[in-house]
């Protein structure tokens, strides 16, 4: 049931297109909020507002092609957003992601873009929003981490490594920005449905190994994500700053799940057994 406790305020979100984003969109408009959703394929775009449309009918969608790494696009979508009302309350950066890829298989350029694609995403999100909420009084940021920021998940160095680092970004962001009444916090999501994991979630014995980890035995939902991002947002979380709510199924109680089998169906036996003798199997620049 909508509250209304979003009436008048106005929500941007990177990666406004994808699963998780849409969905949080979603709960926030409908409570009120207009929103404006960036993301780089206008097409895509267009059917996520399509959706929310149809669940929402007349919620404010307004949309804006542009890349979360382009730091002018990004300085472009937020001054979009507060325009759209004059302000700018809720900003919700969810652009991120990263490959099952070994330490031994990375170099330098593989392992920096994931960190920026996890982290710089966000700082620079956070960066150009903040003086425009300052601005208005305040407002609330919530960032898309992961259990993997928590949990060692072996075969996913880069990607543990980079929401590790927006943590710690989390926790500096609402120390510095807190005088100006900006609130910033993230969840800690499991293994979601997306477009991204639509293989994972088909095949029976990833989900079963995903599933066997999380005391309430089933994956994520976009849904399930929102729903604490939603929280963070809103006016219940008025005293909560620095956070990273866990929504993964009870997996932080447990362990990751077993990705070998992953790695070797990926790279080949070949390369499989070269990581375990300590040798990097091929020169990840010739990937």
């Amino acid at each position: 049931m909508a509250s209304g406790a979003f009436e008048g305020k106005t929500l941007f979100v990177t990666g406004g297109s994808g699963a998780i984003g849409g969905a949080c969109a979603e709960a926030i408009v409908r409570d009120g909020a207009a929103a404006l959703l960036m993301g780089r394929g206008l097409d895509a775009l267009e059917e996520t507002r399509r959706g929310i449309l149809e669940r929402v009918p007349g919620a404010r969608v307004e949309l804006f092609a542009g890349d979360a790494m382009d730091e002018d696009q990004v300085k472009a979508g937020l001054a979009a957003a507060r325009d759209l009302q004059g302000s700018l309350d809720v900003v919700i950066p969810t652009v991120g992601g990263g490959e099952i890829r070994p330490l031994l298989m990375h170099d330098k350029a593989s392992f920096q873009a994931t960190l920026d694609l996890n982290m710089m995403s966000a700082f620079l999100a956070v960066r150009h929003a903040a003086p425009i909420m300052a601005a208005n009084g305040g407002g609330a940021i919530v960032c898309i981490s992961s259990d993997a920021a928590k949990l060692v998940f072996p075969w996913l160095p880069a990607y543990t490594t980079g929401k590790s680092a927006l943590e710690g970004f989390v926790r500096a962001a609402a120390e510095e920005l807190s005088p100006f009444k900006i609130r910033v916090n993230a969840v800690r999501p499991g293994m979601t449905r997306s477009a991204g994991t639509a293989a994972l979630f088909a095949d029976e014995e990833i989900y079963r190994r995903f599933a066997a980890e999380k005391p309430l035995g089933r994956l994520g939902e976009p849904e399930d994500v929102a729903a604490g991002v939603r929280y963070l947002a809103g006016p219940e979380s008025s005293w909560v700053t620095g956070q990273s709510l866990a929504i993964e199924g009870g997996n932080e109680l447990r362990k990751a799940p077993d990705l070998g089998p992953m790695v070797e169906q990926i790279y080949g036996k070949e390369a499989w057994d070269a990581i375990h003798e300590g040798r990097a199997p091929f020169d990840p620049a010739d990937d």
